[in-house]
Parts: structure tokens; sequence; C-alpha cells
């Protein structure tokens, strides 16, 4: 790595960190930039997973005692999530990388997308369901563990759509057991890709620390921070990013 590099991705790892804290998408800012050191697809993705891992950590033990106690209780529900990022972090590192290099982009405009519209659907959780839906939770846990096995882009967002929509539970509930579903995901995804993916543990060393720096900063910021702004400059980036890998895949 150059100097250029390392202070890139020490200042992205604390942005990442940053947003994350407050409007979620942190994947599509350190994802980027890993890509543009010249680390291939597939090491980007796994590295990435692994270096913002301790950001998760440190949203779940800002949940409160009482949010951890509430969202344990769906414990059953990180059966699914394991099994579904399992799978998917399977079918990251066994697709050629050619393959990954033409949906990760695909992805990364799909995040952007969701975490555009991530107003309304708080709006929608806002409701609930009228009643649980055991057999939806499960497919939908399971198919959120696959795209969080493959991807980390928007996976909070995602999360807790899908949980909103299926679970008849307040918001605050709702976004402690996300915050559980997500710490087991990527968790998976850093046990799996440390065993058998191509994780650049020196960059991973380096970005980690900055990740949960940024995001110990962006959880103390995060009620003054217009989360707004915030949101509509990661969605921006992200499609440019999304554009920009897409084109890097078909040249």
């Amino acid at each position: 790595m150059t100097p250029v590099d390392v202070v890139l991705l020490v200042v992205a790892g604390l942005v990442a960190g940053g947003v994350n804290a407050i409007a979620g998408g942190g994947t599509l800012i350190m994802f980027p930039a890993l890509v543009a050191t010249g680390m291939p697809t597939v090491s980007a993705a796994v590295t990435n997973a692994v270096a913002l891992w301790p950001g998760y950590v440190g949203n779940v033990a800002s949940l409160g005692p009482q949010a951890r106690k509430e969202s344990l209780a769906c414990w059953p529900l990180a059966i699914y999530a394991v099994l579904g990022s399992l799978i998917g972090s399977a079918l990251l590192l066994a697709a050629p990388p050619g393959t990954v290099d033409v949906v990760i982009p695909v992805l990364v405009l799909g995040a952007s997308l969701v975490l555009a519209f991530q107003p309304k659907l708080r709006a929608r959780l806002g409701g609930g369901a009228d009643h649980d839906r055991p057999m939806v939770i499960a497919l939908a846990v399971v198919g959120v563990g696959i795209y969080g096995g493959f991807f980390q882009g928007a996976l909070g967002v995602i999360l807790l759509a899908v949980l909103g929509i299926a679970l008849s539970a307040p918001i605050a509930v709702t976004n402690a057991i996300k915050g559980m579903l997500q710490l087991v995901v990527v968790s998976t995804n850093v046990v799996v890709f440390s065993l058998f993916g191509p994780v650049d543990w020196a960059v991973a060393a380096l970005v980690a620390p900055a990740s949960l720096l940024g995001g110990v900063i962006g959880g103390r910021f995060a009620r003054r921070a217009d989360a707004t702004v915030l949101r509509r400059c990661v969605v921006v980036f992200g499609i440019a990013v999304g554009l920009w890998l897409a084109v890097r895949a078909l040249v």
C-alpha cells in the first residue's frame, strides 16, 4: 500500500463507521475505497466485512440492556440469519471473479435505492403488522442473510424493512432485533471469510480501529446530525459508485 492508500482507507473507515451509526450504508463508502486501492472485488468484499465488524458490535452494545433483552428473546431468528449468511458467503467465495464483478454493481445500486427510500420504509414500520407471520419472518431473515453473506451494503435498512412488514412489534423492538441479526450475519461472514476467504489482514487491521472510532463518534453525534442530508449524500455516492463498478466490469 502507498501512503495515499493508507490515508484513503483510514478516512473511509472513519466515515463508514460514522455513516453506519447515523444513517446506515457504510459499506457503500468502504467497499469502493478498497477497490480504488487496486484490491480485487471478492477480496474487497470479504475484507470490508471483517474491517467493519467492530461497528456492528458497537451498535448492539449501544442498544441498552432492555433492548438487548428484547432482541435476544427472538434468538431463534439468529439460526435463520446464520443459515442465510452461510449460503451467501459460500456463493461469494464460489462465484467466478467475473460473475462477482457483474453482480456487485447491481447490489450497490439496489442498496443505494433501498437507502434512498429508507424514510418510507420506516413509515411502513410504524404501522406494524396485524400479527406475526413465523414462516414469512423465517424466509425473510434467510433471504436477507443470503444478501448479507454476499454483500453488506444497506444490510440494516433491508433487515428493518422486512422485519417491519412481517413482525408485529414497536419500532424500538424491531430496531433491536435488526441490530442483533445484523451482528449475527456479519459475524458469520467474518468466521467464514477468516477461514476460507482472501481477507487482506493488513488492511482489515488498519481499517477496523478507524471504523470503530467512526462508529463511536457517529453515535455521539447521531442525534444532532442531519441524517436526511447524510443519507442523500451516501445515496448519490452509492449510485455513482455502482455505475463506476458496472462500467469497470464491462470494459
